[in-house]
């Protein structure tokens, strides 16, 4: 295993922890980095599979939450509520993820030039909302109307096309739906956590035959460098959106996906 490619590793799975639960697109970002870093894993398993450590991370932040909710899941009414909402938010992008995965993989996730394109577009999109005067109607993410989980999961679809952003489509489309920005956040790590673990494990067994041994050292690198950087926005990113709203990751896109297309006119 060489040193560049571990550095690499190591690179890109900090900044997988660093933009997963921040509407910037992480997946867009690592493709963009790989890209131009020239580096390259087994069947793209890489950049999916390391988002385990940013699962690892939210379940651990909110584990004592997730743990109280599996206790009165039997016979508290609103805990069901809570729980089937979150898997029908799921279903859409997971069903369509599922049929598209080999498009995805093979043509969207081969274009850096698309992935800048979503990032702009996204920033503008992001940035526009934001400065919308939008009245909140929802702010508790357990009492959300059934209709209204359904309308946030399709909204999370367009996360299919990189650099679009999953947390970005799911909060941005809570937002339009008059869900308060804290709560438009919190929902989008609720909902993580079973999409991110089914796109993991449908990864995982789409590269069984092709992955080896020699690939889990680099995966385990990017894994933990993404649990650790995931663990500090986790922690932070609710405060800051109350206070501070979406701007800086309107902004924050904007640049990358400039910046990447610049350097696509210029390098290759």
């Amino acid at each position: 295993m060489e040193s560049q490619t571990i550095v690499e590793a190591l690179l890109l799975g900090l900044l997988e922890g660093l933009t997963e639960f921040i509407p910037v697109s992480s997946t867009g970002h690592i493709l963009l980095a790989g890209h131009f870093l020239g580096f390259h894993s087994t069947g793209k398993a890489f950049e999916i599979l390391i988002q385990l450590g940013a699962i690892l991370a939210i379940l651990s932040v909110y584990f004592r939450r997730l743990w109280k909710m599996l206790l009165e899941l039997p016979h508290d009414r609103l805990t069901r509520h809570f729980v089937i909402g979150i898997l029908i938010a799921f279903l859409p992008a997971a069903v369509i993820g599922a049929l598209a995965h080999d498009f995805i993989k093979t043509f969207l996730f081969e274009s850096p030039r698309l992935i800048c394109i979503m990032l702009i577009i996204g920033g503008v999109v992001l940035l526009a909302v934001d400065r919308m005067n939008l009245k909140p109607v929802y702010r508790d993410v357990e009492r959300f109307p059934t209709r209204l989980y359904l309308q946030i999961g399709l909204f999370q679809c367009l996360s299919l096309i990189p650099g679009t952003s999953r947390s970005g489509s799911t909060i941005v489309g809570a937002l339009l739906l008059g869900v308060e920005k804290r709560a438009a956040a919190e929902f989008s790590f609720f909902l993580a956590m079973p999409t991110m673990v089914g796109a993991f494990a449908f990864d995982l067994f789409k590269n069984r035959n092709v992955l080896t041994s020699a690939d889990l050292p680099i995966i385990a690198i990017g894994f933990i460098a993404a649990f650790v950087t995931a663990l500090f926005v986790v922690r932070f990113l609710l405060d800051y959106v109350s206070r501070n709203g979406y701007a800086l990751f309107g902004w924050w896109r904007l640049v990358v996906g400039g910046l990447g297309l610049a350097a696509l006119m210029i390098w290759g």
